[in-house]
């Protein structure tokens, strides 16, 4: 005589992340508001900074003019969609943790971390679509890349780790919010940083406290890198130590960060 055994189900962290990376790309897709502003407001930046101001702004950049100011900023708007994109999964997460859905995850049989990396690899591919539809875009109004195709895709890369790093600071800054409105505010400092780097200005031209903080913020070597990249100029030893340095900083500190918070709140709410 056999006896029988009970079926299990046991935690896989590989099927239970899919799970989570469908459920937020299905959430993403039944709620479009939040994910096309992501990718339409860097569009508008393009559009505002690039063929309105261009003519006049493109002055101090290059050979000057509008489609000069355009190439200089795409790295920027590039480098802003990243940032709008990582942060607003700060606001995914903490919508998450208020509405209770992460209190029900705790109480079924999946693998804890399979909740943060269905939000991380959502976030990532809304990322990488949001990079691809600005990149061409910028094409279309007249951005050149001297670089070619090699160092479209080099730089591209590297937006793409950066966006990898700047989703777990977002997933943490979602944690440590109590509110979905308190998660909105806190990303907002970040989302503006490009603006205070050589993103649209050359630093050169800023007073010498900001340009202290531009140069060194992490915002500026990434842009600096990537306008490298794509443009084929010397990036510079120092420029690419800081921009690898300042990724992984973010990254390994943001998921550190948000390890521990999901752990710490298990009870929150």
């Amino acid at each position: 005589m056999t006896t029988a055994l009970a079926p299990t189900n046991r935690p896989q962290v590989v099927r239970d992340s899919v799970t989570m990376l469908r459920r937020n790309l299905l959430h993403a897709l039944r709620y479009p508001g939040m994910s096309a502003w992501t990718i339409v407001q860097p569009v508008m930046f393009l559009v505002l900074f690039g063929v309105v101001f261009g003519e006049a702004f493109g002055a101090g950049v290059g050979d000057g003019g509008r489609a000069a100011y355009i190439t200089y900023i795409t790295p920027a708007i590039l480098a802003m969609t990243v940032a709008i994109g990582s942060m607003m999964t700060a606001v995914s997460v903490a919508s998450d943790m208020t509405e209770g859905i992460i209190a029900r995850f705790r109480t079924m049989a999946i693998a804890p971390s399979s909740v943060l990396t269905g939000h991380v690899l959502g976030s990532l591919i809304l990322n990488v679509l949001g990079l691809v539809l600005v990149l061409a875009f910028a094409f279309v109004i007249g951005y050149r890349a001297d670089g070619g195709v090699g160092g479209v895709l080099a730089a591209f890369g590297l937006l793409v780790v950066f966006a990898y790093a700047l989703t777990w600071l977002g997933v943490a800054l979602g944690l440590s919010s109590k509110t979905v409105e308190g998660a909105s505010n806190v990303i907002l400092p970040i989302m503006l940083l490009p603006f205070f780097g050589s993103g649209f200005v050359p630093v050169d031209t800023m007073p010498s406290g900001i340009r202290w903080f531009a140069e060194y913020q992490p915002f500026t070597p990434i842009i600096e890198t990537v306008r490298g990249l794509v443009e084929s100029t010397d990036v510079g030893g120092t420029t690419l130590a800081l921009a690898i340095g300042w990724t992984v900083v973010i990254g390994v500190g943001g998921y550190v960060w948000a390890r521990a918070l999901y752990r710490r709140d298990a009870v929150r709410r």
